[in-house]
């Protein structure tokens, strides 16, 4: 994919399940031109998980009954049919995504890292790895996973970050996890279920979120088991104070907590901190939110840059998160429709996704929470 001329409709950077589910969206949309750009291979960010995390949803095959697979990227597909796993490993979710990849024949040009987006009065000129292409509208899906924040502590540089390798690896004696969301719950209880004896230091308790049903806000079902199971082994504790500097004390790591006590460790901490939008080169072109995360308007665009997108976990609208495949999946069409109407295009096809349930444009029907 080199400069083109006309431009394309639309431009997709990241191939991922935002990315390539958004592509496909595209795809369905009559006689639009598009491509997309991708820093690494076909998922490359599910490549880079460590080789022992998996998803927090479960896949599942139920499309002859009207359910969609719920890390499904098309209607028309599904992981667990195609890997026949529950909870699919990084890898694993690689290789469906190339499957799917394959299969529609999606334009993906790959070892194309984006090193810079501008904005001009008819599109965006965007500069690649591979050489520059010119779009008329343009989707970031480029995820988080690349952009894990950095706990605000002192020597915040003497812990392993959850995303590592060297995180996951096995542990002996005691180990300490900062954070205990998903990301910290799940490293946790992996260290737990390998014989360590861990601690996880979070002032916010996100352990004993028990109102709502919205995983985004609380643990998830399968979170929630292994951390009961690993409760019931007396090797986990959880202790609700913030942590405020870490320091190498000989052999061993102290962390220092906003409580007044301390921790000590027989290994480098675990800072399980969570993840940043991850914008890259667009940030400049995202205005933010009073909490940090990218301004959206009604169709997930920038309010600074009118055509550009946002598909992905970073998607926040109000109190809304959409980060899990199943939600921000929900998203590709609607953002596809926009794209298609705005250049002239027959969009129709996309009422395909809506009966799949993969196509919300009313807003105000996400966050419901259940009875019971």
């Amino acid at each position: 994919m080199t400069r083109t001329s006309p431009p394309l409709d639309a431009l997709v950077i990241g191939a991922g399940p935002a990315g390539i589910g958004t592509a496909l969206a595209l795809d369905a949309v009559e006689d639009l031109t598009f491509g997309l750009l991708e820093r690494g291979q076909i998922g490359q960010t599910f490549l880079d998980w460590p080789e022992a995390q998996t998803f927090l949803t479960p896949s599942f095959t139920g499309n002859g009954f009207g359910a969609t697979d719920l890390n499904a990227i098309h209607p028309e597909t599904s992981p667990a049919f195609s890997l026949g796993v529950d909870y699919p490993t990084g890898s694993q979710y690689a290789t469906y995504l190339r499957s799917v990849v394959r299969h529609f024949r999606v334009p993906v040009l790959d070892d194309a890292e984006v090193t810079s987006v501008v904005q001009n009065d008819d599109g965006f000129t965007v500069e690649s790895a591979r050489g520059p292409v010119w779009a008329r509208s343009l989707v970031w899906a480029g995820g988080e996973f690349h952009q894990p924040l950095t706990p605000r502590v002192s020597g915040s540089g003497l812990a392993d970050r959850a995303c590592s390798a060297a995180a996951w690896r096995a542990r002996e004696g005691r180990a300490v996890v900062i954070g205990g969301y998903e990301s910290g719950i799940d490293i946790a209880c992996h260290h737990v279920e390998g014989g360590a004896d861990v601690t996880i230091v979070d002032g916010e308790t996100p352990w004993d979120a028990g109102t709502g049903s919205d995983p985004s806000f609380r643990l998830a079902p399968r979170s929630r088991r292994r951390l009961e199971a690993a409760t019931a082994t007396g090797r986990l504790e959880l202790v609700a104070a913030n942590a405020a500097g870490v320091k190498r004390d000989g052999s061993e790591w102290v962390v220092s907590l906003d409580n007044g006590s301390r921790l000590r460790t027989d290994s480098r901490p675990i800072a399980a901190t969570g993840y940043g939008p991850g914008l890259g080169p667009v940030d400049h072109l995202f205005a933010r939110r009073p909490d940090g995360w990218p301004e959206l308007d009604e169709d997930d665009q920038s309010t600074l840059a009118p055509g550009l997108f946002l598909s992905g976990p970073a998607i926040r609208h109000g109190g809304l998160k959409f980060c899990f495949v199943y939600k921000f999946r929900q998203r590709f069409a609607h953002i596809a429709r926009v794209i298609g109407d705005r250049a002239g295009k027959d969009t129709g096809a996309l009422e395909a996704w809506r009966a799949a349930g993969m196509l919300t444009d009313d807003l105000s029907c996400c966050g419901v929470e259940c009875a019971c």
